[in-house]
């Protein structure tokens, strides 16, 4: 189905912070971006510095910078004078407990105060935050602490107890283990440290190219892959967080990720503060009264949330909003993994305006691609490069990587190497990092298409595309389709081995209430695809399931099914969020 481009009104880009992409991309330089946030003397950067001290030091202490929503509902405002104070507390505990500028300090924690804290006087003190997921298991903690070669951790006495004790005998380098709520053997209690540290703290001043963050994210095989940024990326932080997400000072937004991901550090932690906004951080699960409370209650301006997120409310129906008004919201965007052009519509007749997509990786440390305020919005495309991005469609061959320029093109979507938040390699496995670059392109294993007027389209993961009976099919286009129709709530699309076509299209779909497997409804939405993509691409097999495999970031895990339905081995699942098998 062919959805119509949601135009904006020219007020939209007489308001937005980019009122033109197209001058802006044009004469972008990243020295100009630079100049936007302070630094430190003699070329100096930290990270936490521009997120919180600098904004006490231009007379806005008294800001709230971040409202904690505890799960009873409870509200805490800590103000920017308040996180320079906890913050400076914190990175002296970690002085007068041994951890030097380059160590690695881990959290285990859920979204409480304690982990911002942690994050921000962490790179004060010089090291380096490695956020993990609360909900790992043991061997996705003890993996990434061994891998990482952690040096301290911040979490809770229950997730101490039932994750981490038992590992402390097989992390050697682990010399500092900080609870936030009590004292066990061989630990050590924050409260009492926090109140006996002092609020006053020399920030470390830090080359650009030092590291700041350390990131995991899963492979298809094998251990986890940990992603090195370096302070410099704080300087795309705050660009993409103005120009991609549109925040300005004193906005009241929400992040809706868990720092345990990159998302919620980049975009739950560091942009907003830089861009010195008010966040919002529920302690609470998804729930959708409470999420709907949020946005009318705190007044949100700008709302970053995850396709899962969105596809729930959308199961619930729009009956939550129409005893509710949400003046205060002005841009919605999307992260975690393409959103279907239906999602998007759904924003703007539910909302008054769309969902704004946009694509960006681990390892790009930031939104490369985006959907802006001031730009027409082309249902289900990623929409343009950031500025200072240079974006391409390239075919791999033995001779390299070289760039197709017909449009719909179909190839791996590609980047120009150079902006502040590109990674820096993958820890102990600079082979690892040195395939992702060929030709003068970062190469993000992702397969998309760029129309006419520019706009970038998601395909699908490289290894994820369907080869049927000579027809090259993305699974996006699929699920997107099915998508379309009254009764599905979420949809998982793969190939699986056909002896005369090669491979055949298979899909999994999970149902809105109201509606149940039956086999009437599977013939429904055959002839649903069938109508809509065409007999080569719709799916041959449709499979009913309660719930599909997703990680904690929302992505649908293709490649997890694909698994399960060949008896193959299910590779790193340690991201996966419970599901029906």
């Amino acid at each position: 189905m062919e959805y119509e481009v949601i135009k904006k009104p020219r007020s939209a880009g007489q308001t937005a912070n980019m009122p033109d992409y197209r001058k802006v991309h044009e004469t972008f330089a990243w020295a100009d971006a630079h100049k936007l946030i302070d630094g430190l003397p003699g070329g100096k950067l930290n990270i936490a510095f521009e997120a919180v001290d600098r904004h006490v030091a231009a007379g806005h202490g008294a800001q709230i910078a971040l409202r904690w929503i505890a799960k009873s509902g409870e509200r805490t405002d800590f103000t920017f004078k308040d996180l320079q104070d906890r913050t400076n507390r914190f990175a002296n505990i970690l002085r007068s407990r041994g951890i030097k500028k380059g160590d690695k300090v881990y959290s285990l924690l859920g979204r409480v105060p304690e982990l911002y804290i942690a994050a921000l006087g962490t790179l004060k003190a010089g090291a380096v935050f490695c956020p993990l997921f609360s909900a790992f298991g043991p061997e996705p903690i003890q993996s990434r602490m061994e891998i990482g070669g952690a040096n301290a951790i911040i979490t809770s006495s229950r997730l101490y107890k039932r994750k981490l004790k038992n590992l402390r005998d097989h992390l050697p380098d682990l010399r500092e283990v900080i609870l936030i709520d009590a004292e066990e053997m061989d630990t050590t209690a924050l409260a009492p440290l926090m109140q006996k540290a002092s609020d006053a703290f020399d920030i470390e001043p830090m080359d650009p190219e030092d590291t700041a963050l350390l990131h995991f994210t899963s492979g298809t095989t094998g251990k986890p892959k940990g992603v090195v940024h370096v302070h410099e990326a704080v300087v795309a932080h705050h660009t993409t967080g103005r120009l991609a997400l549109d925040l300005r000072p004193g906005d009241i937004y929400w992040c809706t990720a868990d720092p345990g991901w990159v998302t919620g550090t980049s975009y739950g932690i560091i942009a907003p503060l830089t861009n010195r906004v008010t966040m919002i951080i529920d302690e609470a699960e998804f729930d959708t009264n409470r999420w709907y409370d949020i946005l009318e209650k705190e007044a949100v301006n700008v709302w970053y949330t995850a396709p899962t997120a969105i596809r729930m409310l959308m199961k619930a129906g729009k009956e939550a909003t129409q005893v509710r008004t949400f003046k205060a919201l002005r841009f919605m965007a999307s992260v975690g993994e393409p959103l279907n052009p239906e999602a998007v519509v759904w924003g703007q007749e539910t909302f008054g305006i769309p969902f704004h997509d946009n694509w960006w990786q681990t390892e790009t440390g930031g939104i490369m691609i985006a959907n802006y305020a001031s730009m027409d919005v082309k249902p289900g495309s990623m929409g343009k490069p950031m500025p200072g991005i240079e974006a391409g469609i390239v075919e791999v061959t033995e001779d390299g990587a070289k760039e197709l320029t017909e449009p719909l093109a179909m190839g791996e979507l590609a980047l120009r190497p150079g902006w502040p938040s590109m990674m820096r390699g993958y820890l102990h496995e600079q082979a690892r990092y040195d395939k992702c670059f060929s030709n003068g392109w970062y190469l993000s294993g992702d397969l998309a298409m760029r129309d006419s007027d520019g706009y970038f389209w998601f395909v699908g993961r490289g290894n994820d595309l369907i080869k049927s009976a000579g027809h090259l099919i993305g699974p996006f286009e699929v699920e997107s389709a099915l998508m379309e129709h009254d009764a599905v709530a979420e949809v998982g699309v793969i190939g699986v081995p056909d002896e005369t076509a090669g491979e055949m299209v298979k899909a999994y779909v999970a149902l809105k209430p109201g509606h149940t497997p039956s086999d009437e409804l599977m013939l429904d939405l055959m002839g649903h695809a069938r109508k809509r993509l065409g007999p080569a691409v719709a799916p041959k097999e449709i499979a009913f399931r309660e719930n599909l495999p997703k990680t904690r970031s929302g992505k649908i895990m293709r490649r997890l099914l694909k698994a399960r339905e060949l008896g193959l081995p299910e590779g790193d699942i340690s991201t996966l969020e419970s599901d029906e098998k």
